[in-house]
């Protein structure tokens, strides 16, 4: 069985706390990275890739700079063993083989966020995928797969989607342009069976999605998608995630988050009330021959 990873246990959201951690006691404690580097005699890039999270330290690794910056006590303990779980593997490591690393990082956030903020204005998001409509969009993508890896990565899209269905499930907010609603991909009964599924998973708890009409006209979303994940943990700093080809960027910065925030507000502005959401999108299906 998948062991499912909740809020608090995603590795990568304590791997990026670690680094976030470490950063702010080397500050603290008035060192430059190349100055830790010479003193503990390692190479330029091993503190940068820890610090960014680009690399999970062994806990010994930890332990070493923790000591240089003065720490002991609880503290330092509790730092080496998150440094531990950081390094615990995630249910999509075993997908490492069709997943790119910055795809693996997301995953990973996504499993550990209490809430999520996606607009698509081309596709339905991935968490709200059926089986089909997956395997469409993953075969008629950018990259050419053989049936294997589409079977994967069909897979890891519906493993994410049993994040939806834990006690602590994050609470997903859904803004789609009605262009997705109107794009058959798969074909129509393909089509029509996505868009009841839209309805059905309007109805739970804890998810919302709202239509962008296409009198709208031009909004806040049209330089393309964009996911914003916001954590429980004061510690972890809300992060965009922007999926493009080949890797994803992610955005952490203040101003950043701030941009796409004030994006998504206005994206909520310009679409349709949930109902009258679900009432169109309803119709669309409705309309489906």
């Amino acid at each position: 069985m998948v062991r499912r990873e909740g809020q608090e246990h995603s590795p990568v959201l304590k791997a990026r706390r670690l680094a976030l951690e470490l950063t702010k006691l080397r500050e603290a404690a008035g060192m430059s990275r190349e100055q830790v580097t010479q003193q503990l005699e390692w190479s330029g890039s091993t503190l940068f890739r820890i610090e960014t999270g680009r690399s999970r330290p062994q806990p010994r690794s930890v332990r070493e700079l923790l000591e240089l910056y003065g720490v002991g006590g609880s503290e330092k303990e509790g730092l080496i063993q998150l440094a531990r779980e950081a390094r615990q593997p995630g249910w999509w490591h075993s997908f490492r083989d069709v997943l790119p690393d910055p795809y693996q990082v997301f995953i990973g956030m996504e499993a550990g966020a209490e809430t999520i903020r996606t607009f698509e204005p081309l596709m339905v998001p991935g968490l709200l995928q059926t089986p089909d409509y997956a395997r469409a969009t993953i075969r008629g993508g950018p990259q050419e797969l053989d049936p294997d890896e589409i079977d994967r990565r069909v897979q890891v899209r519906l493993e994410r989607q049993e994040v939806l269905k834990r006690r602590d499930r994050p609470r997903l907010w859904a803004v789609l342009d009605e262009a997705v609603l109107h794009r058959q991909v798969g074909g129509t009964a393909v089509m029509k069976t996505q868009l009841a599924h839209l309805v059905d998973m309007a109805e739970q708890g804890k998810t919302t999605i709202q239509v962008v009409p296409f009198t709208a006209g031009a909004h806040a979303g049209t330089t393309g998608p964009f996911v914003i994940l916001d954590f429980a943990n004061a510690g972890d700093p809300t992060v965009v995630y922007l999926e493009s080809v080949p890797d994803g960027i992610y955005l952490e910065g203040a101003s950043d988050v701030a941009r796409y925030t004030l994006a998504f507000d206005r994206l909520l502005a310009a679409a349709l009330h949930p109902d009258r959401s679900v009432a169109l999108i309803q119709r669309v299906a409705d309309a489906i021959n």
